[in-house]
């Protein structure tokens, strides 16, 4: 028996291009003993928000399914498809939403299973939206039985009062049905580390029922949430068949008998697994006894760097941009942009940099730019900020009386910067893409509507010593494409004389360790004093921390890289008391 796992890719709300597929599929697959399954909420797309609450939205869906069950006849093959399943009042407002797996067939379009865990933590908000099912469905197909979970519905978790795994398992068990495989139906977002846990526990599930796991994702950036694809089949402890890393696929699988040894143990009561174990702060003891963020593997670096490139393509065409414009500083961040947006480049797209001197920019600054957009080939425009900044002073002296100095002085160069940039992206309608990085969204060392804007943020889950690392992976990987001396030279705002970000925040070494246990909720200042870490860094850092998140409020979006980030799955009030 063949079971075709396809691994889609479409926009949300994209009904005509998930129609066309599913026609497609209809039309030429004639064979009815192949099954074809789909990713979770294939239907509609995921995630959907508010918008699965919207008339248009939902009127727009149940024509799709009108025309879904108008492609059924007696040769139809057979699908396992996910979508919404909407019961309406009498005036059409819905008062029940399901996330179920439908299959289609000869018979039509119906619901077989509805989605047990309603995940509500980071990203997720199910519980807001949809109903939970209470039934294990045993899908009969040919003379197989599956099976079928959606998505959370593989993970335990203390916050939800059910276990689907173990539930599915009892009923096998005093049923005593062998099951074929089991089927998941998922939309599950990308994160570093992401794919080793869910083969773990996928072979966990597949040990305990003695059958092969057959797993389906979709492909897609979503604003700034990422789905990788990257399905599989997992029999015992081997991954039999791998679909590819975000791009459309499928894979054509031979059903087979389970291969490995049964454990009835593991996947009932593996706490490591459980969705708690995401969100702890990663952290290790280095040689020299003191605690520091692990350095991301070369491994690593490429899933960083995949993700990136995929996330800004997925933003841009969505939005409906093919051109891009970076400002450059001479510093590592904004080197680091340029570098990824030219290696994303297609053949239709266009680039460029913008280099905007002020009174405190070195010279060593413009040399380093231009080295740059000289080895890569993208075209460099200076436009100094000197005059403006200096007309400004004289002009807010002359009407408020009162000379501009300090901190506003140095953001009123930022904030010129910043439209400068959206003059040109106005002018040219390119997308501009942001240049801080996570360690300076943490602390609030940027300055709104000046180095803060962009349309999207491809560095803001990054901290700053991953920025380090990730430049030197993408020299190591194509030939040193950013200067050594961008890598080498302190990082500096460059908005007054002789200014290092060392002067006012700690090494980013210990800055970053410092975030990486207040953002993952897992460690408060006292912990982290405990741990040996200075407690008058800890004090600052969390007061810069606590103190901006204003500006956090007003950034744009970040493409999600980790576990816990900033964004959609972040929400901490602006006014508290710290």
């Amino acid at each position: 028996m063949q079971i075709n796992i396809h691994q889609t890719h479409h926009t949300i709300g994209d009904f005509d291009a998930i129609f066309t597929y599913l026609k497609n599929i209809t039309e030429n697959n004639k064979n009815s003993s192949e099954l074809h399954v789909f990713p979770e909420l294939f239907l509609t797309g995921y995630p959907l928000q508010d918008l699965c609450l919207q008339r248009s939205f939902i009127e727009r869906y149940e024509d799709l399914l009108k025309k879904v069950n108008a492609l059924q006849d007696s040769s139809s093959p057979t699908l396992l498809i996910g979508g919404l399943d909407y019961e309406m009042d009498e005036d059409g407002i819905p008062f029940k939403i399901k996330n179920v797996i439908f299959e289609f067939g000869p018979k039509g379009l119906r619901p077989i299973y509805t989605k047990k865990l309603l995940p509500n933590y980071d990203i997720f908000d199910e519980q807001k939206y949809f109903s939970a099912g209470s039934e294990n469905c045993i899908y009969q197909f040919e003379d197989k039985s599956f099976g079928l979970l959606i998505c959370e519905d593989m993970w335990m978790s203390s916050m939800h009062s059910t276990d689907p795994v173990k539930e599915l398992f009892e009923e096998v068990e005093n049923s005593k049905i062998k099951l074929d495989g089991v089927i998941n139906l998922s939309a599950s977002p990308f994160y570093l580390g992401k794919d080793k846990t869910r083969l773990i526990r996928s072979s966990e599930i597949s040990k305990l029922f003695g059958c092969p796991f057959i797993y389906t994702n979709r492909v897609g950036g979503e604003d700034e949430i990422l789905f990788d694809g990257s399905s599989f089949v997992v029999n015992g402890a081997k991954v039999t068949h791998r679909a590819k890393f975000y791009q459309q696929d499928i894979l054509n699988y031979i059903l087979e008998d389970f291969d490995g040894e049964r454990d009835l143990e593991k996947a009932l009561n593996d706490k490591v697994n459980s969705w708690e174990s995401l969100f702890k702060a990663n952290i290790i003891r280095n040689d020299n006894g003191d605690y520091r963020l692990p350095e991301l593997s070369d491994e690593d670096c490429e899933e960083v760097l995949q993700s990136i490139r995929f996330g800004i393509q997925e933003y841009a065409k969505k939005s409906g941009f093919n051109k891009f414009d970076v400002a450059l500083s001479g510093g590592i961040d904004s080197a680091l942009v340029l570098a990824i947006m030219k290696l994303s480049l297609l053949e239709d797209q266009n680039l460029e940099a913008i280099f905007m001197p002020g009174f405190f920019s070195a010279t060593m600054s413009y040399d380093l730019s231009f080295e740059m957009c000289k080895k890569i080939g993208v075209k460099l425009s200076t436009f100094p900020i000197k005059f403006a900044h200096s007309s400004l002073r004289n002009q807010y002296n002359d009407v408020f009386k009162d000379p501009m100095e300090g901190l506003c002085d140095e953001n009123i160069q930022s904030r010129l910067r910043g439209a400068i940039l959206y003059a040109r992206s106005n002018q040219r309608n390119s997308m501009v893409l942001n240049t801080s990085n996570k360690s300076e969204l943490s602390v609030g060392y940027s300055t709104l509507y000046g180095d803060s804007v962009g349309a999207i943020s491809p560095l803001g889950d990054l901290y700053k010593t991953e920025v380090f690392a990730l430049s030197k992976y993408i020299n190591k990987k194509y030939g040193n494409i950013i200067p050594e001396g961008i890598i080498s030279r302190p990082p500096s705002a460059e908005l007054r004389e002789d200014q290092e970000d060392s002067h006012s925040l700690p090494e980013y070494d210990v800055l970053d360790t410092i975030l990486e246990g207040l953002l993952s909720y897992r460690l408060g200042t006292k912990d982290l004093i405990e741990m040996g870490l200075d407690s008058e860094e800890v004090s600052k850092v969390f007061n810069l921390y606590s103190r901006s998140e204003y500006k956090r409020k007003q950034f744009c979006p970040i493409i999600k890289i980790k576990a816990k980030s900033f964004g959609t799955g972040y929400r901490i009030p602006i006014c508290k008391k710290n």
